[in-house]
């Protein structure tokens, strides 16, 4: 009789492991699939961002340059989404260039999935000289973060700004692309730097 009890006890144990797995497949299936990572931000190059630039001729184009380690750069990047948004019918194109290193990629992820700014972004691509890229960018540029540059309709640099800003000084910057028409040249016009 022992082994008869026992017998039953097993069934019954393993009928309860066999309903214990099936429900769980089915509160499994019934989960929704985890949303996807952000894909990447593309890396980025002097000469892939005087493409990028160029790629915009004939819209207003402000760019702004952040990173994660940047404590500014965090502050004043709902106001770049907020404005992105605001002037984007008024045909102005918002970019983002990360300058994180590869070791930072996940928080760059994270920072963007919080934020959904709505516009692309790019990566510094590692392993460039940096001073380089950034007096290519802007020829006063230095490193300071946050940098946010304003190009007109015709492409020439109309503005920038090295540090953080109040949401007036960008309104100002915003504006003053908007209103230069998309075909007037204005090559080796003077670059204003921002208040």
């Amino acid at each position: 009789m022992p082994s008869r009890r026992l017998f039953v006890v097993a069934t019954l144990g393993l009928a309860l492991l066999a309903a214990f797995s099936v429900s769980r497949a089915r509160v499994a299936a019934a989960q929704p699939a985890p949303t996807a990572e952000p894909s990447d931000p593309p890396l980025i190059d002097l000469a892939g961002y005087n493409q990028l630039v160029a790629q915009h001729r004939g819209k207003a184009l402000m760019v702004t340059f952040w990173a994660t380690w940047c404590e500014p750069c965090r502050n004043e990047f709902p106001l770049i989404v907020s404005l992105a948004k605001e002037y984007a019918p008024q045909g102005l194109d918002v970019v983002g260039v990360s300058l994180d290193e590869d070791a930072d990629i996940a928080l760059v992820r994270h920072f963007i999935t919080l934020n959904h700014p709505g516009f692309q972004n790019y990566r510094q691509k590692p392993g460039i000289d940096a001073d380089a890229f950034y007096q290519g960018v802007t020829p006063d540029w230095r490193g300071t973060m946050p940098e946010t540059d304003f190009y007109a309709r015709d492409g020439h640099l109309a503005r920038y700004f090295v540090g953080d800003r109040q949401r007036d000084a960008f309104v100002q910057a915003i504006r003053l692309i908007l209103a230069v028409p998309a075909g007037e040249n204005r090559a080796g016009a003077p670059i204003i730097v921002g208040n």
